[in-house]
């Protein structure tokens, strides 16, 4: 069965048992994978069905919105992970101010059982929410006690000696280390943007790159050359990207700046998708652009000879 989703109304219940975990997933990590796992076998345990509570928009950018969250996946990207992994059910909640207000206690009644019909909640290691967070694991087992379900605390999931988590991943993205984040994502971190107009410069260094514009909502990893895939109308290059605000040509202006290999086509407002590969070099400023020019066919050459 195709995975059903349900955007703010749960007036929808399985004739049976239902197996429910909440959370944000974002980034739908190999934690995330492991939580998942583990509510699939319990639900094959008693045949029941599988669900996923999610929320939107995500709860620190209503509760926290000087700290500006930035994420691993736009909810136009978390969705079709998540139907990936065999799940029958996500409900995704809208997260406001009157939302963050119900307690633990209602949450778990009013929406889990009386409006989704859970039978059996699994609940991250370490999982909180409700009013003031107080829904920790202690604080359910009283409820499933009082309501009758059963609550299982899911595994945590290390990478270094630490558990996995999304701001952990996103703190590596932000200090250039591909390596924790690939690994903690189970995948190579990718972002879309639209090729949009820049100033032509890369064309008179024998350069040419498109110009990106990505979701404000993204996270983007730490300015620097990466080498890079880039997927463009279903098709699948290789190339060099720089990410920041240039400062060889003076300029403050962020910009992320793709060099495709082997692609000279016109791609105006159509939409790429860049996979980080590698990370090549911190942004640097350069005397001239000879030197710029000098270094770029380094990156590109070396990154050639690493996917060689």
């Amino acid at each position: 069965m195709d995975t059903q989703i349900f955007h703010q109304d749960f007036a929808h219940k399985t004739t049976g048992d239902l197996v429910l975990t909440i959370g944000m997933f974002d980034g739908v990590h190999i934690g995330h994978k492991a939580v998942l796992q583990q509510l699939r076998q319990l639900a094959q345990q008693s045949n029941a069905g599988t669900a996923i509570l999610t929320f939107s928009p995500h709860p620190r950018q209503v509760l926290q919105k000087d700290v500006g969250i930035k994420l691993l996946t736009l909810q136009s990207e978390k969705f079709p992970k998540l139907c990936t992994l065999d799940i029958d059910y996500i409900y995704e909640q809208r997260f406001d101010l009157p939302f963050s207000r119900l307690t633990a206690e209602d949450f778990v009644h009013e929406i889990c059982l009386q409006q989704i019909g859970m039978t059996t909640l699994v609940i991250g290691h370490d999982h909180q929410f409700g009013k003031n967070r107080e829904g920790d694991f202690a604080h359910l087992q009283e409820l499933s006690e009082k309501y009758g379900f059963r609550l299982v605390r899911a595994h945590a999931i290390e990478l270094d000696g630490k558990p996995v988590s999304s701001t952990k991943i996103r703190n590596a993205l932000q200090q250039g280390n591909l390596d924790y984040a690939h690994r903690a994502l189970g995948y190579n971190y990718h972002f879309s943007g639209r090729v949009i107009h820049g100033d032509k410069i890369g064309r008179k260094l024998n350069f040419p790159t498109i110009n990106l514009q990505v979701h404000p909502n993204k996270l983007l990893p730490k300015n620097g050359v990466y080498g890079v895939q880039a997927s463009i109308a279903g098709r699948q290059y290789y190339g060099v990207m720089n990410m920041g605000s240039r400062p060889s040509l003076s300029q403050e202006e962020y910009r992320i700046e793709v060099y495709v290999f082997d692609f000279e086509e016109d791609v105006y407002d159509q939409e790429v998708q860049i996979t980080l590969m590698a990370r090549l070099r911190d942004e640097q400023k350069f005397a001239d652009l000879t030197a710029l020019q000098s270094q770029i066919a380094k990156d590109v050459s070396q990154f050639r000879q690493m996917i060689s």
